[in-house]
């Protein structure tokens, strides 16, 4: 089963990704901001990161930066989501190595046609 890491610290974001997610057949994790996330690729590196920006302890960029350095980090795809719709943002967050760019909010459609496109589902 393929999995999925979901990152942002907004509970009810989460909830809702989730049930989108686990629908399409992935296994979910969760958490709250990079820091957590990154302890979390360490052990065991996801199949797909679903990622927000704006998070405390550690923002989504610089999160996305540390994953793709790391061993094995090269290997998910990240799709963004977030509210940041400024042109300059998408194109920093996909020369970070970001695989797509998702506005919120979403919904299950859209999220389903982002992973199509990355070749995640």
């Amino acid at each position: 089963m393929k999995t999925c890491l979901i990152i942002d610290d907004s509970r009810i974001i989460r909830k809702v990704a989730r049930r989108i997610v686990e629908n399409l057949g992935f296994e979910v994790d969760e958490a709250a901001d990079g820091a957590e996330a990154l302890g979390w690729c360490q052990s065991v590196m996801p199949d797909v990161i679903l990622l927000d920006w704006n998070m405390p302890v550690m923002d989504g960029l610089t999160f996305l930066q540390r994953l793709r350095a790391m061993e094995g980090g090269a290997g998910p795809k990240v799709l963004f989501c977030t509210i940041e719709t400024e042109a300059e943002r998408i194109r920093e967050a996909l020369s970070a190595g970001a695989d797509e760019y998702v506005m919120k909010p979403f919904d299950g459609e859209i999220l389903e046609s982002k992973l199509v496109e990355v070749g995640a589902v």
